[in-house]
């Protein structure tokens, strides 16, 4: 089965898609209009189209036989096989089958102009932002808003795709990790405003620096026309160099800083309360998510409501009613213990500002933070993975757990700096000693990268 998304496209007929992909109709009825755009067979309906993607791990045509057992009633295909030439629906023959998925991506969304897109990009907290987007801008508009991760070259044309007739705003993440991809995804968007998240040190193994990464996420800076607007957090060490290459228009958020801004910040019970201030006035938010880094995020969202003509009222309305995607900074409760959820991904710049969320919260007990490893760093892993155990111990974090051989590096430099620390080999053996040891005056925070999957230590406790 091959990896994708199934995308709802249900306004271009067969040849129109042909045209779109530079293809060729081999068979089918030219007039009959495509259901929906699929790269994984297992998400196939009725009249879907399948693009048989071919990747390093697999190849779409091995599932070409599924396809047609599904009823899907169009394939893209590079490859003519037998089981190419049984497709019982109508086949378009492309030289390419991504690029064909690019185009057919960039074609819909130039027949797609009506809809105003804004392409969110950053080193962490994208999702948040898009989550918070949604929640505001969906006050006016009907949001088509990116699904889980699908921000990369593949997943972004099958966002663009899945935009419905009825949706009049397109809120789409681009992700990247390597030079060039971030200028293809605008180029294929097409934003009408950009949200720059932060620069920060994710990728350093692909890009090498903070400078590199500012270069290659400036590139949707660079996208948006002179009658667009970009947002940018005021603090970010490029702030300055990003907003001297954009040809539209630029906004800044902060706290207390910035034509946006968050004043009077302080926490409530389950979140952040602070005065929302613009040139359109001041209004009070209560957003229920904990951190300023979320704070801030929200400012983002809210700097481009603003400028949609959206009232701080409306605004605060959809802040306060925000539901972010699991695994970021949640409160739960599991085995007894006080949980602070935040295990979906790690960089550098999320850890720091994780451990300074828990340095803050209310806590009877021991402020614990148990920690993986932190990937895509290359050579710079180690001292990364050093300066965030020094981080925790000057956050004042009471104890600092680690699981696997490379997130111990951040328990040995807490020690070294004064915090008391363990490490452990494995979820099981760290999710033991929580049994064990932990109490329920404590405040535990959890956070790695995907790659240590810490959310096993939480189905661990039960």
């Amino acid at each position: 089965m091959t990896p994708g998304y199934s995308s709802a496209v249900k306004t271009i007929t067969i040849s129109q898609l042909a045209e779109w992909c530079d293809g060729k109709l081999l068979q089918g009825r030219p007039a009959d209009v495509c259901a929906s755009v699929s790269t994984d067979s297992r998400t196939l309906g009725e009249g879907s189209v399948f693009v048989a993607l071919k990747g390093e791990r697999y190849d779409g045509h091995d599932f070409i036989k599924t396809a047609a057992e599904r009823r899907a009633g169009v394939l893209v295909a590079s490859q003519l096989t037998a089981e190419t030439v049984r497709f019982p629906g109508a086949i378009v023959h492309v030289r390419d089958t991504l690029v064909a998925l690019q185009m057919l991506a960039w074609r819909y969304r130039q027949f797609r102009k009506d809809v105003f897109v804004v392409g969110v990009t950053g080193s962490s907290g994208k999702t948040s932002t898009k989550d918070l987007l949604a929640a505001v801008l969906s006050r006016r508009h009907r949001v088509n808003a990116t699904k889980g991760n699908l921000n990369n070259h593949i997943g972004l044309p099958l966002t663009v795709l899945a935009t419905e007739l009825t949706d009049t705003c397109g809120i789409w993440e681009m992700g990247m990790n390597h030079p060039g991809e971030i200028e293809v995804l605008a180029e294929i968007a097409a934003p009408d405003a950009a949200v720059i998240t932060n620069i920060g040190v994710a990728h350093l193994e692909h890009m090498g620096s903070r400078e590199a990464i500012a270069l290659e996420k400036g590139m949707l800076v660079e996208s948006i026309r002179p009658d667009g607007v970009v947002v940018l957090p005021a603090a970010d060490d490029f702030a300055s160099s990003l907003r001297a290459r954009s040809q539209a228009p630029v906004l800044t958020v902060g706290i207390n800083d910035g034509e946006v801004r968050a004043e009077n910040l302080r926490q409530g019970g389950s979140g952040m309360l602070f005065d929302l201030v613009s040139e359109h006035g001041r209004v009070s938010v209560e957003l229920p998510l904990l951190g300023e880094h979320m704070v801030v995020n929200a400012l983002l969202a809210s700097a481009i409501a603003l400028n949609q003509g959206i009232s701080g009222e409306e605004i605060a309305a959809g802040l306060s009613s925000v539901q972010i995607a699991g695994g970021r900074l949640q409160r739960k409760m599991a085995g007894g213990l006080a949980l602070i959820d935040d295990t979906y991904n790690a960089n550098p710049d999320s850890m720091r500002a994780a451990l300074a969320t828990l340095s803050t919260l209310e806590c009877h007990g021991r402020r614990i933070a148990l920690l993986g490893r932190m990937a895509e760093l290359g050579e710079h892993a180690k001292s990364a993975h050093r300066d965030i155990g020094r981080a925790a111990a000057a956050a004042g974090i009471s104890l600092v757990l680690t699981v696997g051989a490379e997130a111990a590096l951040i328990a040995e430099a807490a020690a070294s700096a004064g915090t008391e620390s363990l490490s452990f080999a494995d979820h099981e053996e760290a999710a033991a000693w929580l049994k064990a040891e932990a109490s329920r005056d404590d405040v535990i925070l959890l956070k790695g990268s995907r790659s240590a999957a810490m959310e096993k230590i939480i189905e661990a406790l039960g």
